[in-house]
């Protein structure tokens, strides 16, 4: 099969229709790596948000249970991508997202916010893969994330992908700004990462974090600016990557799926209504298998 054939075949469908579709196959198949990577980094990149980190800080579950919040976050969210948002699967996963957000005082516009984030955060970061996104490919990513914000009871979700861009690039001018809450999120997140590596390497893995931040996300978070040569090198080093992969990397055969890989905090396997902190009590409804 050419290296090409899945962006070929996207630019047959339309993204309006198709868009669960393009989202599978992107996320399954083209880019998996990268696509796992940018919406850790949009969802890091909320917590720059004083009122979204306020709210995060005071229940306590970064600095207590941060692998089990990240665990939960990203099981959820590849549930959606994965299975689509109509399915069994996907549903549940939106029912047990809305009960754990129905406890707060959530603003609309930080929920447009966390949204847009997860749609202009992994195209931004296309410029780290083996090839760039096509027009369908870009559009199905609003699409689909505007559909999922629909069946969260998000309103006034700009009506184009280039309104909510410019909603997305605005929203973090205005409202990215220092705070101690911002601080101890971003710190306690981390942390998680830093737990995927063996002690020698934090200090190299924190540098490279610092790296990947952009000016005014690195000073909302108060954290220290990198090094210019670790930026480069960081740089450097992704663009090869993708050059690589892009002269001797061949099409997967199968898809790689998020949901179905080893999980640090339910090494035995996991039921959507039980995601979220442990003193919330599961869904009441259980249409999942897993």
């Amino acid at each position: 099969m050419s290296r090409y054939a899945i962006r070929d075949y996207i630019k047959t469908l339309d993204p309006e229709k198709d868009h669960e579709e393009i989202i599978f196959l992107d996320g399954a198949y083209e880019f998996p790596f990268l696509t796992q990577k940018s919406l850790e980094f949009a969802l890091f990149r909320t917590y720059a948000v004083p009122s979204i980190s306020k709210l995060l800080d005071e229940t306590g579950q970064f600095e207590g249970h941060g692998q089990r919040r990240y665990d939960d976050t990203s099981l959820i969210l590849a549930e959606i991508t994965e299975n689509g948002y109509d399915s069994d699967r996907g549903r549940a996963a939106l029912r047990r997202m809305n009960h754990l957000h129905g406890r707060f005082n959530i603003s609309n516009d930080d929920f447009l916010y966390v949204l847009s984030t997860f749609i202009y955060e992994p195209i931004r970061w296309n410029r780290f893969a083996w090839r760039r996104l096509v027009e369908q490919e870009r559009q199905a990513v609003y699409v689909f994330w505007r559909e999922v914000g629909r069946r969260m009871g998000i309103k006034d979700i700009p009506p184009t992908f280039e309104a909510f861009e410019q909603f997305n690039i605005a929203y973090e001018r205005d409202h990215f700004a220092y705070s101690p809450s911002n601080n101890r999120v971003g710190e306690a997140t981390i942390q998680v990462f830093l737990n995927w590596y063996a002690s020698p390497l934090h200090p190299v893995v924190r540098e490279a974090i610092y790296a990947l931040l952009d000016d005014p996300l690195r000073e909302a978070f108060g954290f220290p600016k990198a090094s210019t040569a670790l930026t480069g090198l960081l740089t450097i080093g992704l663009k090869t990557r993708a050059r690589a992969i892009r002269q001797f990397g061949t099409p997967r055969k199968t898809p790689r799926l998020f949901t179905q890989e080893p999980n640090c905090t339910y090494p035995l396997g996991y039921k959507i209504e039980h995601m979220g902190p442990i003193d919330v009590p599961p869904d009441p409804v259980r249409r999942d298998k897993k």
